[in-house]
């Protein structure tokens, strides 16, 4: 697998934890992903519209051989099999799946901006990034993501939810 990414998992609706599974399973079926790391769960405030239920979050490390476009394809399949809504912009979902990095490669076109574009405004991505690789940068900038995250607001609405352990790190992906 020449290929690594950072993807961002959430969900705020029904079965929270069960999408988030449900989306590893998912994604550890396929098989040109591997998935190499996942971090804890987190339990996060609504960002933008926030007149909803709160999230869970977490954020997984994969190896692959898709280019970042057949990734994508990949991710919107997987949201939509999970039942995945666009009714209100940042609104309620049972899963929302994005590709945070991908290599070190900035990607702007019309379907798909790597680094996701509003990643580095939001605590609930870059503290379970963080917690994967503590050594993560912003590719455009270079800074990295520990001091990006000394500088957001919003850090007090991310709180552990699940603790990932060394024995237990893919039993969400077990069936």
């Amino acid at each position: 697998m020449n290929n690594e990414a950072y993807l961002a998992l959430g969900s705020n609706m029904g079965d929270r934890e069960l999408y988030l599974k449900n989306a590893l399973i998912s994604l550890s079926n396929n098989s040109s992903i591997e998935i190499v790391n996942i971090s804890s769960i987190y339990e996060t405030d609504p960002v933008g519209y926030t007149d909803q239920s709160e999230f869970l979050n977490m954020v997984i490390h994969i190896k692959t051989d898709l280019t970042a476009f057949e990734l994508l394809k990949v991710t919107q399949t997987i949201e939509k099999k999970l039942e995945r809504k666009r009714d209100v912009e940042w609104g309620p979902r049972t899963l929302d799946l994005d590709i945070l990095l991908y290599n070190h490669e900035n990607i702007e076109t019309e379907q798909l901006i790597v680094p996701h574009p509003r990643m580095f405004e939001r605590s609930f991505v870059l503290v379970p990034l963080f917690e994967l690789n503590s050594n993560a940068v912003n590719p455009t900038t270079e800074v990295l993501v520990s001091v990006i995250i000394e500088q957001l607001s919003d850090k007090k609405g991310v709180r552990i939810w699940k603790q990932k352990n060394g024995e237990d790190v893919f039993a969400l992906t077990e069936s």
